[in-house]
Protein backbone atom coordinates (compact mmCIF):
# COMPACT_ATOMS: atom_id res chain seq x y z
CA UNK A 1 0.00 0.00 0.00
CA UNK A 2 1.42 3.33 -0.65
CA UNK A 3 2.91 4.76 2.44
CA UNK A 4 0.14 7.96 2.18
CA UNK A 5 -3.44 6.51 3.37
CA UNK A 6 -6.35 7.95 0.80
CA UNK A 7 -9.40 8.60 3.08
CA UNK A 8 -13.13 9.28 1.27
CA UNK A 9 -15.69 11.43 4.42
CA UNK A 10 -19.12 10.20 4.20
CA UNK A 11 -21.66 12.01 6.56
CA UNK A 12 -24.71 13.94 6.45
CA UNK A 13 -23.53 17.31 8.91
CA UNK A 14 -21.22 19.56 7.19
CA UNK A 15 -19.69 20.87 10.55
CA UNK A 16 -19.23 17.50 11.84
CA UNK A 17 -17.95 16.51 8.55
CA UNK A 18 -15.05 19.56 8.31
CA UNK A 19 -13.72 18.76 11.75
CA UNK A 20 -13.12 15.49 11.05
CA UNK A 21 -11.43 16.46 7.62
CA UNK A 22 -9.69 19.61 9.69
CA UNK A 23 -8.41 16.76 12.33
CA UNK A 24 -7.15 14.40 9.31
CA UNK A 25 -4.89 16.92 7.55
CA UNK A 26 -2.97 17.78 10.55
CA UNK A 27 -1.63 14.05 10.67
CA UNK A 28 1.28 13.04 7.86
CA UNK A 29 0.59 10.18 5.60
CA UNK A 30 -3.13 10.88 5.41
CA UNK A 31 -4.72 12.62 2.63
CA UNK A 32 -8.90 13.32 2.72
CA UNK A 33 -9.62 12.76 -1.05
CA UNK A 34 -12.77 13.58 -1.07
CA UNK A 35 -16.62 14.58 1.07
CA UNK A 36 -20.12 13.10 0.50
CA UNK A 37 -23.18 13.22 2.19
CA UNK A 38 -25.23 10.55 1.57
CA UNK A 39 -25.09 6.63 0.94
CA UNK A 40 -25.38 7.20 -2.99
CA UNK A 41 -22.19 9.64 -2.66
CA UNK A 42 -20.23 7.30 -0.51
CA UNK A 43 -20.69 4.41 -3.28
CA UNK A 44 -19.78 7.44 -6.38
CA UNK A 45 -16.60 8.10 -4.38
CA UNK A 46 -15.65 4.51 -4.21
CA UNK A 47 -16.08 3.94 -7.54
CA UNK A 48 -14.50 7.13 -9.14
CA UNK A 49 -11.76 7.36 -6.63
CA UNK A 50 -11.20 3.81 -4.96
CA UNK A 51 -9.97 5.23 -1.62
CA UNK A 52 -8.01 3.40 0.78
CA UNK A 53 -10.79 4.13 3.77
CA UNK A 54 -13.87 4.95 4.01
CA UNK A 55 -15.59 7.11 6.41
CA UNK A 56 -19.36 6.71 6.81
CA UNK A 57 -21.76 7.41 9.18
CA UNK A 58 -25.08 4.60 10.18
CA UNK A 59 -27.19 7.45 9.93
CA UNK A 60 -27.40 9.05 6.72
CA UNK A 61 -30.15 9.75 3.67
CA UNK A 62 -30.00 6.53 1.22
CA UNK A 63 -29.46 2.55 2.56
CA UNK A 64 -26.18 2.93 4.66
CA UNK A 65 -25.63 -0.68 4.84
CA UNK A 66 -26.44 -1.45 1.01
CA UNK A 67 -23.61 0.90 -0.03
CA UNK A 68 -21.65 -0.75 2.75
CA UNK A 69 -22.22 -4.22 0.96
CA UNK A 70 -21.54 -2.58 -2.29
CA UNK A 71 -18.37 -1.02 -1.80
CA UNK A 72 -16.84 -4.42 0.13
CA UNK A 73 -18.27 -6.75 -2.80
CA UNK A 74 -17.21 -4.73 -5.36
CA UNK A 75 -14.07 -2.40 -4.52
CA UNK A 76 -12.76 -4.57 -1.77
CA UNK A 77 -9.61 -2.77 -1.69
CA UNK A 78 -11.61 0.28 0.01
CA UNK A 79 -12.02 -0.46 4.00
CA UNK A 80 -15.28 1.32 5.37
CA UNK A 81 -14.83 2.31 8.50
CA UNK A 82 -18.16 3.14 10.08
CA UNK A 83 -17.81 7.04 12.17
CA UNK A 84 -20.86 7.03 13.80
CA UNK A 85 -22.96 8.53 17.36
CA UNK A 86 -25.07 4.86 17.18
CA UNK A 87 -24.24 2.50 19.84
CA UNK A 88 -26.92 0.33 18.48
CA UNK A 89 -25.95 -3.25 18.76
CA UNK A 90 -27.91 -4.18 15.71
CA UNK A 91 -26.35 -1.35 14.01
CA UNK A 92 -22.97 -2.83 14.50
CA UNK A 93 -23.32 -6.25 13.63
CA UNK A 94 -25.31 -4.71 10.36
CA UNK A 95 -22.64 -2.55 9.27
CA UNK A 96 -19.99 -5.62 9.84
CA UNK A 97 -22.41 -8.16 8.14
CA UNK A 98 -22.43 -5.93 5.10
CA UNK A 99 -18.44 -5.56 5.14
CA UNK A 100 -17.27 -2.55 7.20
CA UNK A 101 -13.70 -3.56 8.82
CA UNK A 102 -14.50 -0.91 11.90
CA UNK A 103 -16.81 0.57 14.23
CA UNK A 104 -15.91 4.08 15.65
CA UNK A 105 -18.27 6.20 18.18
CA UNK A 106 -18.35 9.95 17.13
CA UNK A 107 -16.44 11.94 20.10
CA UNK A 108 -13.13 10.20 19.63
CA UNK A 109 -9.98 11.64 20.05
CA UNK A 110 -8.22 12.82 16.67
CA UNK A 111 -5.48 10.24 17.98
CA UNK A 112 -7.95 7.54 18.22
CA UNK A 113 -9.61 7.87 14.92
CA UNK A 114 -6.28 8.04 13.18
CA UNK A 115 -4.92 5.07 15.06
CA UNK A 116 -8.31 3.71 13.69
CA UNK A 117 -8.20 4.30 10.34
CA UNK A 118 -4.10 3.23 10.45
CA UNK A 119 -5.42 -0.16 11.38
CA UNK A 120 -8.13 -0.81 8.92
CA UNK A 121 -6.17 0.70 6.04
CA UNK A 122 -3.71 -2.54 6.98
CA UNK A 123 -6.82 -4.79 7.41
CA UNK A 124 -7.58 -4.73 10.34
CA UNK A 125 -10.32 -4.47 12.36
CA UNK A 126 -11.15 -1.72 14.94
CA UNK A 127 -13.97 -1.30 17.29
CA UNK A 128 -14.11 1.69 19.66
CA UNK A 129 -12.97 -0.16 22.98
CA UNK A 130 -15.51 1.32 25.33
CA UNK A 131 -18.24 -0.01 22.93
CA UNK A 132 -16.39 -2.93 22.33
CA UNK A 133 -16.19 -4.09 25.88
CA UNK A 134 -20.13 -3.04 25.99
CA UNK A 135 -20.88 -5.48 23.33
CA UNK A 136 -18.75 -8.41 25.69
CA UNK A 137 -20.09 -7.57 28.51
CA UNK A 138 -23.58 -7.76 27.18
CA UNK A 139 -23.20 -11.46 25.04
CA UNK A 140 -21.28 -12.55 28.69
CA UNK A 141 -24.79 -11.64 30.53
CA UNK A 142 -26.65 -14.72 28.13
CA UNK A 143 -23.57 -16.76 28.01
CA UNK A 144 -25.36 -18.93 30.72
CA UNK A 145 -28.67 -18.89 28.45
CA UNK A 146 -26.05 -20.14 25.41
CA UNK A 147 -25.14 -23.48 26.95
CA UNK A 148 -29.44 -24.04 27.41
CA UNK A 149 -29.42 -24.20 23.60
CA UNK A 150 -26.59 -27.07 23.34
CA UNK A 151 -23.96 -25.31 22.01
CA UNK A 152 -20.50 -26.99 22.38
CA UNK A 153 -17.61 -25.66 24.19
CA UNK A 154 -16.13 -24.87 20.66
CA UNK A 155 -19.49 -23.17 19.21
CA UNK A 156 -19.61 -21.15 22.45
CA UNK A 157 -15.88 -20.03 22.39
CA UNK A 158 -15.89 -19.22 18.23
CA UNK A 159 -19.81 -17.36 18.59
CA UNK A 160 -18.47 -15.49 21.66
CA UNK A 161 -15.50 -14.21 19.24
CA UNK A 162 -17.85 -13.50 16.47
CA UNK A 163 -19.53 -11.66 18.88
CA UNK A 164 -16.84 -8.92 18.97
CA UNK A 165 -17.01 -8.33 14.99
CA UNK A 166 -13.60 -10.56 14.66
CA UNK A 167 -14.16 -12.09 11.03
CA UNK A 168 -13.88 -16.03 10.36
CA UNK A 169 -10.08 -15.51 9.62
CA UNK A 170 -9.26 -13.83 12.79
CA UNK A 171 -11.23 -16.06 14.99
CA UNK A 172 -9.33 -18.96 13.20
CA UNK A 173 -6.28 -17.07 13.99
CA UNK A 174 -6.54 -16.32 17.63
CA UNK A 175 -8.44 -19.92 18.50
CA UNK A 176 -5.24 -20.96 16.12
CA UNK A 177 -7.84 -23.68 14.11
CA UNK A 178 -8.33 -23.10 10.68
CA UNK A 179 -10.91 -21.13 8.66
CA UNK A 180 -12.41 -24.16 7.70
CA UNK A 181 -12.86 -24.84 10.84
CA UNK A 182 -13.99 -21.79 11.68
CA UNK A 183 -17.04 -21.95 9.06
CA UNK A 184 -18.24 -25.78 10.20
CA UNK A 185 -18.66 -24.72 13.40
CA UNK A 186 -20.83 -21.52 13.15
CA UNK A 187 -22.67 -23.36 10.31
CA UNK A 188 -23.59 -25.32 13.73
CA UNK A 189 -23.90 -23.05 15.59
CA UNK A 190 -26.81 -21.25 13.14
CA UNK A 191 -28.62 -24.64 12.30
CA UNK A 192 -29.21 -24.69 15.90
CA UNK A 193 -30.35 -21.08 16.64
CA UNK A 194 -32.64 -21.69 13.36
CA UNK A 195 -31.00 -18.61 11.77
CA UNK A 196 -29.41 -17.44 8.08
CA UNK A 197 -26.14 -15.72 9.27
CA UNK A 198 -23.68 -14.41 11.45
CA UNK A 199 -25.81 -11.25 12.92
CA UNK A 200 -29.34 -13.32 13.50
CA UNK A 201 -26.86 -15.87 15.59
CA UNK A 202 -25.94 -13.18 17.87
CA UNK A 203 -29.29 -11.52 17.70
CA UNK A 204 -30.72 -14.60 18.72
CA UNK A 205 -28.53 -15.10 21.80
CA UNK A 206 -29.81 -11.64 23.07
CA UNK A 207 -33.41 -13.03 22.33
CA UNK A 208 -32.71 -15.89 25.62
CA UNK A 209 -31.82 -12.97 28.16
Amino acid sequence: MNSTIRIGIVDDHPLLREGVVNTLRKRAGLQVLEQGANAEEAKEIALRLAPDVMLMDVNMPGDVFAAVRFIATQFPSVRVLMLTVSEAEEDFYSALEAGAHGYVLKGVSGPELVQAIRAVANGETYITPVFANKLLSNFKKHEAEVKKIDLTHREEQIIREVSKGLTNKEVATKLLISEKTVKYYMTCVMQKLHVRNRVEAVAALWRYS
